[in-house]
């Protein structure tokens, strides 16, 4: 029989050391001395959670400005509908979570990827014959938020890269850099009411391309891709076999002289992960309740990346289950004036904001035809105290007491994004103030050309 001898060997602050004999058939034999392993604290934060970085964040909180205590502090920064208290959501929809809570019957957990009528009640709502949807083509999430993140988690592995808009909702950015994903960034085109850069889209893919995100209606710029439009971003994919990430948390959210298209109605051929969600249509984002369609008509996707989303599902155990429990009555029962009322207020303050700027001098706003937003260029050479949108924003904060967003956070500087979701007497004394800080600061071609010789 086969025996071993261990003896550690250490005095005083020496390494201790392991002496290990080993005696097989009646014959010792010694292996030596090893150095062992001296305990100690090294505790260190994860790689993915140093690659971790959300651009708003850290511009935001990079801004050491205080308002200007004479005035009311007005934040156009934030896209929650629900901050003013003046976007309430439908009594029906709070009535469904009511009831769902009194039940009693959803306080446990339940699937992963969602109760299986919660599934079938939002393939119902979504289906058409052009994007035919059952529930197994349905991914209940926490949020749209979780809804792109396992989409990206799905379709893409560390070392391969994504196509996301410039300017773009930070979140893609933030999620793929953690998950070692790279990120290439196709331009949009403000003069062409924020249309796709096809060209330029095209050109970056290459054989490590796993997706291409497409954003419509967009956070940050409030463009809606017509028809045409869509159908050629699709032939760029179908062109270069590469499947879509539709953002589309603000569909339907469209002004009345536009019209939204779901890309996936579009779509002969590429497969398309849709990612929406309760929270900016029904005026619920604390909800946390998203999903991920699934569409693919030509079966490229196929079971793996069903089942790959269903693995990463299993993470977290899926969301909220009193949500879920009231997700049918919300979706099926929400009546079309609560739409076409949040619609009327958000057309009519976006109409508001851009003429009060449009009449500005240096300023140069694009028109929105949907989400909560609009884009603001800067005409930075006007305005030579200010190196960029930053310090831009910074001075309209200590100034006015208007904080809107520097368009940096969205990779597109020089730009600033305005949220059109607070009250309108709110977007009128905003306008007002940034009318003031622009007059004061705004130079002409001369004066412009004599503060940068002073320099």
């Amino acid at each position: 029989m086969d025996s071993y001898l261990i003896q550690v060997n250490g005095q005083g602050d020496h390494v201790p050391l392991l002496d290990i004999h080993l005696k097989t058939n009646g014959n010792s034999m010694s292996l030596g001395k090893v150095k062992g392993r001296k305990p100690r604290w090294a505790v260190r934060a994860s790689e993915m959670s140093k690659k971790t970085f959300n651009p708003v964040r850290a511009i935001v909180d990079s801004m050491k400005v205080e308002p200007n205590p004479k005035k009311a502090m007005i934040s156009l920064s934030l896209g929650d509908p629900t901050v003013f208290g003046n976007l309430p959501t439908n009594d029906e929809v709070t009535r469904a979570m009511k009831e769902a809570l009194d039940s009693g019957r959803y306080n446990g957990y339940a699937p992963s990827v969602g109760y299986q009528s919660c599934r079938e009640a939002v393939a119902a709502y979504y289906n058409c014959p052009e994007a035919p949807l059952e529930a197994q083509d349905v991914i209940l999430t926490s949020g749209c938020s979780q809804a792109i993140e396992l989409a990206l988690a799905v379709l893409a592995n560390p070392g391969q890269n994504i196509l996301v808009p410039r300017p773009g909702f930070s979140l893609y950015k933030t999620l793929a850099l953690s998950m070692g994903i790279e990120v290439k960034l196709y331009n949009l085109m403000p003069e062409k009411s924020w249309e796709i850069d096809l060209k330029h889209l095209e050109s970056l893919v290459d054989e490590k391309t796993a997706c291409v995100i497409v954003n419509n209606p967009s956070n940050p710029c409030g463009s809606v891709f017509s028809k045409s439009h869509l159908q050629k971003i699709l032939a760029v994919a179908s062109r270069q076999c590469v499947p879509i990430l539709a953002d589309e948390i603000y569909g339907d959210m469209v002004f009345a002289d536009c019209k939204y298209e779901p890309i996936a109605t579009l779509s002969t051929n590429v497969p398309i992960l849709s990612c929406g969600g309760l929270a900016k249509r029904w005026l619920v984002p604390g909800w946390r309740m998203g999903w991920i369609l699934i569409h693919d008509r030509r079966d490229i996707f196929g079971n793996e990346i069903r089942d790959g989303l269903i693995r990463l599902s299993q993470r977290i155990l899926g969301p909220c289950t009193i949500v879920q429990g009231a997700l049918e009555r919300i979706l099926h029962r929400t009546p079309p004036d609560f739409y076409h009322n949040t619609l009327s207020i958000l057309k009519s303050n976006a109409d508001l904001c851009y003429a009060a700027l449009s009449a500005i001098p240096g300023l140069q706003p694009v028109r929105p035809a949907g989400a909560m937003y609009l884009m603001v260029e800067i005409e930075i050479e006007h305005f030579p105290e200010f190196e960029n949108d930053v310090e831009f924003t910074e001075r309209l904060i200590s100034e006015q007491s208007v904080f809107c967003l520097p368009a940096t956070c969205f990779e597109y500087p020089n730009f600033f994004r305005v949220v059109i979701t607070v009250p309108e007497e709110m977007i009128l004394e905003a306008c007002s103030r940034i009318q003031e800080f622009c007059e004061m600061h705004y130079q002409g071609a001369e004066g412009a050309q004599d503060l940068e010789c002073d320099k």
